[in-house]
Order: C-alpha cells, then structure tokens, then sequence
C-alpha cells in the first residue's frame, strides 16, 4: 500500500491573483492535498497606459530596470517587446524568483534579483543598487504599495521613474465557497501573499466567517504580512520561508491537529 501524503485530506485555500495560483496550487495537489482557488486581488492594465507607452519611448535611456511582481512582467514586457528589442545595456532586476521566470520566459535574462528574502530590501542591497548614483531607473509596478525602493534609490543619487502597468483591486466574487467549506468541516488553511488580500478577505466576511477564520491557520511567505494580520486581529499566523516554494515547505511541515476547524 503506497504511503499516503503529507497533505491527503487537506483543503487549502490559494489566495494569489489566479493568473499566479497555478504553482502553488499544483504543488499543495502534488502531496495530495486539495487546493481550492480563491483569489482575494483582481489584477487589469493600469488606468491610464500613457506612463507606460512614455516609458516605453525612452527604455534604451535607463540603465536598470525593476519588475516589482510577475503582474508587472506580464503587463509590460509584451508591450516593450511589441515597441523593440529589450536594449543591451538595461539591467532587469526583480525582488522574487516568480518575476524571473516571468521575465526569462520573455526572454529577458541575466536578471539581478535577491537570493534568500524576496523583498524590496534585500534587492536594495545587491551591490548594483547600491552604487547608483547618477543612474536612471525604471520601477515598473502596479498602483500603490510601498515606495521605500523609490525613494531609497533617490537617495542614493539614482533618477527613478516609476511606473505604473496594473491595477489591483478586491475580488468581486462572493466569499460563499469559502463559508461552505468551513461549515462543512472541510477547510484546513489559507495561504497568503500579500497583506491587502488579506484586508479583502477581512472587509469581505461576515461575524461568523471572522470565526472561522479566527480558527484557520494562515500562512504567510513574510514577516511583514505576518506582522499585519496579527495587527488585524489575527492569531494562527504561520510564517513560512519566501515564496510558492517555502509556503509549501511550510505546509509539509505543520503539524496539523486532527480537527481544525469549529464544529
């Protein structure tokens, strides 16, 4: 009889904007547990295209350029390839391994990207954004969020040029398949990627589905996304190690009770 697997019985909830929630999803199915696909941002192109296209007109005059997110890749990079040949001398940086394969699968290679953490300090400090002075910079992102990596840039003397390709925004779909399975005994945990999926989720359930939650393990790839869902409140807050790749190894290693759910 095969040895059954880490995650047989397990309802996993993936919240990541469904063009990302392949990976993660297949690999929670691969140790045999079931992923329920859940994505609590919606990702469309940026409301106005025109910083996109001026960047566009203007790529050969930087010397780096940063893909915040795979959204960034995917909403960019068709277009500059569209508009040219992704100039010789432009550095592709980004802050996870997602946006470099987004990117290689482009064909765009050679990128500078952080080895361990994912996030806009440890790109910071890769020495080739270290010594920027005089550079020009473009960050091509999506609406909002942080603005450390901007104005950290600045401050080392780089000319930086953000712009804005994407869109997020909260789901518009209803929160009712995440309360079935929790009713029904038949939701284990949530993965999450980004604390302002996790403030739709919060905004969007009602009393009884914020006890559920309560009772739920969330895993989280970051510190800081940890660090916010316990300032909203929460309490079963499992930080695992960066990316797709530690949320999974973070899940095999959980040791899960018998019942994890309210009766």
């Amino acid at each position: 009889m095969p040895p059954k697997l880490p995650l047989a019985g397990k309802t996993i909830v993936v919240t990541r904007p469904r063009a990302q929630a392949a990976p993660l999803a297949e690999a929670i199915a691969a140790a045999g547990g079931t992923p329920l696909i859940f994505p609590l941002l919606e990702i469309s192109p940026a409301a106005d295209p025109l910083p996109l296209s001026a960047a566009l007109e203007r790529l050969a005059d930087y010397q780096i350029a940063i893909f915040i997110s795979p959204n960034a890749v995917d909403f960019a990079l068709p277009k500059i390839i569209e508009h040219a040949a992704w100039p010789p001398g432009l550095l592709p940086a980004a802050v996870g391994p997602g946006t470099v394969k987004a990117l290689a699968a482009h064909g765009v290679t050679g990128c500078l990207a952080p080895s361990e953490r994912f996030d806009s300090e440890a790109l910071l400090a890769l020495p080739p954004l270290v010594a920027v002075s005089g550079k020009k910079v473009v960050i091509f992102r999506g609406d909002g969020g942080r603005e450390l990596l901007a104005d950290t840039l600045c401050e080392r003397g780089a000319v930086v040029d953000c712009v804005t390709c994407y869109q997020r925004s909260a789901p518009t779909g209803s929160v009712a398949p995440l309360l079935a399975a929790w009713r029904a005994g038949q939701l284990d945990a949530l993965t999450v990627s980004s604390s302002e999926a996790l403030r739709h989720l919060l905004a969007a359930l009602d009393a009884k589905g914020l006890v559920f939650l309560q009772s739920t393990p969330v895993f989280v790839p970051h510190e800081r996304i940890a660090e916010n869902a316990r300032a909203l409140g929460l309490h079963s807050i499992v930080l695992t190690g960066p990316a797709d790749s530690g949320v999974i190894r973070g899940l095999l290693a959980y040791n899960w009770p018998l019942q994890t759910q309210p009766g």
